[in-house]
C-alpha cells in the first residue's frame, strides 16, 4: 500500500506547484525601456526591463550535457560571440507530464534565470538568493518561479536554477563517475557560476544564499553537507525538506546508500534493454530519453558515499560535519494533508474503523500503529485532516524540528512554521476536504507560480510582505529581525500566519516525542 501511494503521491505533488500555468517568461510582459545587456564572462546576454526590476532568463550555467557528457560532471557553458538572447526561459530538463504541461525531453536543460532590482548595478550589488525548485527530483524548473515580487520587495537579486532530474540526474551505477549526484553536481555548477559571473548582473558574490523547497529545500541540506559545495554560499533557507529524511519516512524526500541507488541503477538499466550490451554506459547513452522516463522511478533519491555527498545529511547533520553558516528552516502546519487526499481519492477509506490498518501501513514502524491511532484518533468525518497530520507530522514536521536542534548546536538557525489555515488552494480541483497549510502553500508568499499571482486577502498580502522581509534579511545579514516586523527569536519557531505572526512551540502539537522514537 506504502509504494502505491509514494507513486500517487509524487504525481500529485507536481500539481500543488505551478501545473498548467504559463511560464514566467510567458505571463510577464516587459516595458519599452531599452533591453538591458550583461557581459558575463562567456559572453553577452541581453535580458527585458519590467517595472522596477530587470530579468535575463535562459543563462547557460553549463554545457548541454548530451551524448557522451550524459551522466557525466557538468562542464563550463562554450563561449559566443555576440549578444545572446535572455528573454525566454531555457528547456526545462526531462520529466514527465505535471508541473511542466506535456513534460519535457530536453537535455540541454542547464539554464539559470535572474531577476534583478533596478537599482542593483556593480557598484552597489545586492544580497543573492540561489532558489533550488522542488519536485520530488523527478519534475520542476527553474523558470516556473517568478521572483520579481521578492527581488523588488527585498532588494535582493534571485537566480532560480534548472538541474537534472530523474534517471538522468541521480543515476547510480559502479561503472560511472559521479554515480547518483549528477543533479547536485549541476547545483554546484550553477553556484560556482554565480560566484563568477553575478557581479556583473548586480549581485554580491560574497552574499550567496542556497534555498529550495521539498526537493530542493533537501538539496540545499545535501549541499551543506558536500565537501565539494564548501564557499559556495554563506547562507541557507531549507523549506519543507527535512535534512533527516530516510526511506521510513518516504512522503519527504531523502537520499539512500550506494547499494541502493546501484540496485536501482541496475533495475533501469535491464528495462531499458542495456544489461547485456558490451558496452553498458554507451548502450545507456544511446536510449531515447522518454524510454528513461519511462523506465524510471516515480521520485528519485541522490546516492550517499560518494565524492560529492559522503555521508548521509541527516548523518552528516548529527556529527556536526555540514557548513557552519546561519540556517533559516521551517515547514508548514498541514505538510501530510495533500498526500492524504490523494490516497483517499485513489480508494483508500479512512474512517474510525478502517483507521488501525490503514494508519498501520503508513507510519515508520508499523508494530506501533495502535500508539499512533491512540494519539490521532479518527472520528466520524475528520479521517482526511487526522491522516494528513499523521503523514505531515511523522515525514515533515518533527524531522524539521529535529534538523533545526541539530544545526543549533553549532549554527545560528531560524525557525518557522507556515500556518496560514486557508491559503490559496495548490491544485486545480477542490479537495476532498480543507487542506489547510499544506505542502508547498507557502510559495506563492514569495514567488508568482507560473507568472501569475495567486488570488489573496489583504491579510495574506501582509503575510507575504512579512516573509519576503524576514527572507530578504536573512539573505543580508543572517538575520531575519527588521524594523516593524514581529521578532523572530532564534531560539523559537515563529508562526507565520496572516496577522499571527509570533513564536509557538509546535513539537507537542505534532507529537513530535511520539515520533522521535521510530526509525
Amino acid at each position: 500500500m506504502r509504494k502505491l501511494a509514494r507513486g500517487l503521491a509524487g504525481a500529485l505533488a507536481a500539481l500543488t506547484a505551478v501545473a498548467a500555468l504559463p511560464s514566467a517568461a510567458a505571463a510577464s510582459q516587459p516595458g519599452a525601456a531599452s533591453a538591458p545587456v550583461v557581459h558575463t564572462r562567456a559572453g553577452a546576454v541581453r535580458g527585458a526591463v519590467h517595472e522596477g526590476y530587470r530579468v535575463f532568463d535562459g543563462v547557460p550555467y553549463a554545457a548541454p550535457p548530451v551524448g557522451p557528457l550524459r551522466w557525466a560532471a557538468p562542464r563550463p557553458a562554450a563561449p559566443w560571440h555576440g549578444v545572446r538572447d535572455a528573454t525566454r526561459p531555457g528547456p526545462a530538463c526531462a520529466q514527465p507530464a505535471g508541473e511542466v504541461p506535456g513534460g519535457s525531453t530536453d537535455e540541454d536543460c542547464l539554464y539559470l534565470n535572474v531577476t534583478a532590482p533596478a537599482r542593483a548595478t556593480p557598484g552597489r550589488p545586492r544580497p543573492v538568493i540561489v532558489w533550488l525548485h522542488g519536485g520530488g527530483f523527478t519534475s520542476g524548473a527553474g523558470s516556473s518561479y517568478d521572483a520579481h515580487r521578492l527581488a523588488v520587495q527585498g532588494d535582493v537579486v534571485v537566480v532560480t536554477v534548472n538541474y537534472r532530474l530523474g534517471a538522468l540526474g541521480f543515476l547510480g551505477r559502479a561503472d560511472l563517475p559521479g554515480s547518483g549526484t549528477f543533479g547536485l553536481a549541476d547545483q554546484q555548477a550553477a553556484l560556482r557560476y554565480v560566484r563568477a559571473n553575478i557581479g556583473a548582473f548586480g549581485g554580491d558574490p560574497r552574499q550567496v544564499t542556497l534555498a529550495g523547497e521539498s526537493a530542493g529545500g533537501y538539496a540545499v541540506c545535501a549541499q551543506l553537507a558536500s565537501p565539494s559545495a564548501a564557499g559556495l554560499f554563506q547562507r541557507a533557507i531549507v523549506e519543507s525538506g527535512p535534512c533527516t529524511g530516510g526511506a521510513a519516512r518516504p512522503f519527504a524526500p531523502y537520499a539512500v546508500d550506494r547499494a541502493t541507488a546501484r540496485a536501482a541503477g541496475t533495475k533501469l538499466t535491464g528495462a531499458v534493454g542495456c544489461a547485456t550490451a558490451a558496452d553498458v554506459l554507451g548502450c545507456l547513452r544511446r536510449v531515447p530519453v522518454a524510454r528513461l522516463l519511462a523506465a524510471q522511478g516515480a521520485d528519485q533519491q541522490p546516492e550517499y558515499g560518494t565524492g560529492l555527498l559522503p555521508r548521509d545529511p541527516a548523518a552528516a547533520l548529527a556529527s556536526g560535519r555540514v557548513a557552519r553558516v546561519p540556517v533559516l528552516i521551517g515547514a508548514n502546519h498541514d505538510e501530510g494533508t495533500i498526500w492524504a487526499a490523494g490516497i483517499m481519492a485513489a480508494g483508500v477509506s479512512v474512517t474510525p474503523a478502517d483507521w488501525p490498518g490503514v494508519a498501520a501501513g503508513f507510519v515508520p514502524d508499523p508494530a506501533r500503529a495502535a500508539e499512533v491511532v491512540r494519539a490521532y484518533p479518527v472520528h466520524a468525518a475528520d479521517g482526511g485532516p487526522v491522516f494528513g497530520a499523521v503523514l505531515g507530522d511523522a515525514d515533515y514536521a518533527c524531522p524539521t524540528l529535529r534538523a533545526g536542534s541539530l544545526l543549533a548546536r553549532q549554527q545560528p538557525v531560524w525557525r518557522y512554521e507556515f500556518a496560514d489555515p486557508a491559503p490559496p488552494r495548490p491544485t486545480p480541483a477542490p479537495p476532498p476536504f480543507p487542506l489547510g497549510a499544506t505542502h508547498t502553500t507557502e510559495l506563492p508568499y514569495l514567488f508568482d507560480l507560473g507568472g501569475r499571482p495567486r488570488a489573496m486577502t489583504e491579510a495574506q498580502h501582509r503575510l507575504a510582505a512579512t516573509m519576503i522581509g524576514y527572507w530578504s534579511r536573512f539573505a543580508r545579514s543572517g538575520d531575519p529581525n527588521g524594523s516593524g516586523a514581529p521578532r523572530w527569536s532564534p531560539g523559537a519557531v515563529q508562526s507565520l500566519a496572516p496577522d499571527r505572526t509570533g513564536p509557538v512551540r509546535p513539537g507537542a502539537a505534532h507529537h513530535c516525542a511520539l515520533w522521535a522514537t521510530m526509525p
